[in-house]
């Protein structure tokens, strides 16, 4: 195989990989085995000036330099003088050269030449150097073929590398507008702060995963951490207390902590924190966060507001039964009218089985559209004058009126049957190749004694429904 043949094959097969769709960890891998085979370079790197960041790191890994000073001094004056050539020269064995190679300077080559030797050539596009390529090599017999065949070579890999940026910017985009869009949907099904609050944690942490995510609720003029259970990073508590009226948002000295309020009507309702031991928060990721930070404070506003106004109203606004403030007002009349007539009353209290492991899988719509379908359940299997009610989150509440223990029991076994061998439809929730799941429920079931009172008929039945999940869920348990 001649020379030129073989450049030739090189190049090909260089670019069916870049024209492949693969990640850029399979992309470098297959480039470097080809550089292996064609040009005897046992080793290459791909370094990258992050402009977001405003630090040179490698394609793949995302490792940082800037953590070796060392390292770093030498990589970033590298990268400078490549700029400032604007991606013509390159570098042998640290000595500068012109990209058109001639072969008149292959004598300075020879010179250079060493057991180990290093190149630098520059990825650039239109005359913009967006990195440089490393390559190790232990070939002793250069020509001019060897750096006008790599300087092609860059030039291909500098074009594949921009789009996949590109791409990958996109991406971002279309998941920032994505998450914005889901915070602002959530108040339509849900008004409670315990729900909410997770939820929109959980969409701000996908997004930035390159950060912890905090969502604090201020109370009394202190912030409260409602989401995660913990925060041990003290730069987030000395941001919190720095946070006035006007604060936009504030960053730790060191970039990779900040903190940005949320705020209502009503002024500062809590804040927002991301922190990183690594990364520091660039332009377009505290551009996000504000976008993110106030969606959410919107949202938690006027579920404030909601939750206010449903104090007056009688009806969940997710499965429409009986939301917790009309069960307890019915709860205590049904307790006072066992009491005066001497008659059976007795109550379930289910849970659905690992609730959160359906919204961690399949998303929070497919959680919502598992409670409606329980509730339908519910409603179809109880008594017309039975009171059902969502009694939060994924727990049900069924009052039992004039019904013995052994009656309660058979409903709780037929209810737990039922919910086993039905399908919940979550198809609303569009996802992917699942339009059906399966779920189990646990339940507590358990009568009025008239010593209780109507706390102590719920803490009952709560006992039950504990025991029933502790002994291995998808049970009924009576006491």
């Amino acid at each position: 195989m001649t020379q030129q043949y073989k450049n030739m094959d090189f190049l090909n097969k260089l670019s069916g990989i870049l024209t492949k769709k693969i990640s850029p960890a399979r992309t470098i891998s297959q480039i470097s085995k080809l550089f292996k085979t064609y040009l005897k370079i046992e080793k290459a790197e791909f370094i990258l000036f992050d402009n977001n960041n405003v630090i040179i790191k490698d394609f793949i890994t995302d490792w940082d330099y800037l953590n070796d000073e060392t390292q770093t001094a030498g990589i970033n004056s590298t990268y400078s003088n490549l700029t400032l050539s604007q991606g013509v020269k390159f570098y042998f064995n640290e000595t500068e050269f012109d990209n058109d190679f001639e072969e008149k300077e292959l004598y300075r080559i020879e010179e250079l030449t060493s057991e180990t030797n290093n190149i630098i050539f520059p990825l650039a596009l239109n005359g913009e150097v967006i990195g440089f390529l490393k390559a190790e090599t232990n070939n002793i017999n250069f020509d001019k073929s060897f750096f006008l065949i790599l300087n092609v070579a860059a030039k291909l890999i500098s074009g594949a590398f921009i789009n996949y940026i590109l791409n990958e910017q996109m991406e971002v985009s279309l998941n920032f507008y994505k998450a914005m869009k889901d915070i602002a949907k959530i108040i339509e099904s849900q008004y409670e702060l315990s729900y909410i609050i997770p939820i929109i944690g959980e969409m701000i942490d996908r997004f930035m995963s390159s950060h912890l995510i905090y969502i604090f609720i201020k109370k009394d003029d202190k912030y409260e951490l409602v989401w995660p259970n913990l925060c041990k990073d003290t730069r987030v508590y000395k941001l919190l207390e720095k946070i006035s009226a006007k604060t936009e948002y504030l960053i730790s000295e060191n970039g990779r902590t900040g903190v940005f309020p949320l705020s209502g009507e009503e002024g500062i309702l809590g804040a927002i924190a991301a922190s990183s031991n690594v990364d520091k928060l660039n332009q377009k990721d505290i551009d996000y966060l504000i976008q993110l930070t106030r969606q959410s404070g919107l949202t938690i506003h006027r579920a404030n507001v909601y939750a206010e106004v449903l104090k007056y109203a009688t009806l969940d606004a997710l499965t429409g039964l009986n939301n917790r403030r009309q069960f307890e007002m019915r709860l205590k009349q049904e307790v006072s009218n066992s009491k005066r007539h001497d008659i059976p009353l007795c109550c379930i209290m289910l849970d659905v089985d690992y609730f959160k492991k359906v919204n961690d899988t399949y998303g929070h719509a497919a959680g919502d559209c598992v409670l409606k379908e329980v509730s339908e359940i519910i409603k179809n299997e109880i008594r017309e004058y039975d009171i059902a009610c969502r009694y939060g989150g994924e727990e049900f509440f069924i009052i039992l009126p004039r019904t013995k223990l052994r009656e309660a029991s058979t409903v709780g076994q037929r209810l737990r049957k039922v919910m086993e061998e039905s399908k919940m439809d979550i198809r609303p929730a569009k996802v992917k190749g699942t339009p059906y799941i399966n779920i189990t429920i646990s339940i507590g079931v358990c009568a009025y004694d008239k010593t209780m009172s109507a706390e102590e008929f719920i803490l009952k039945a709560d006992k039950a429904l504990y025991e029933a999940k502790e002994t291995g869920r998808n049970r009924v348990i009576v006491v």
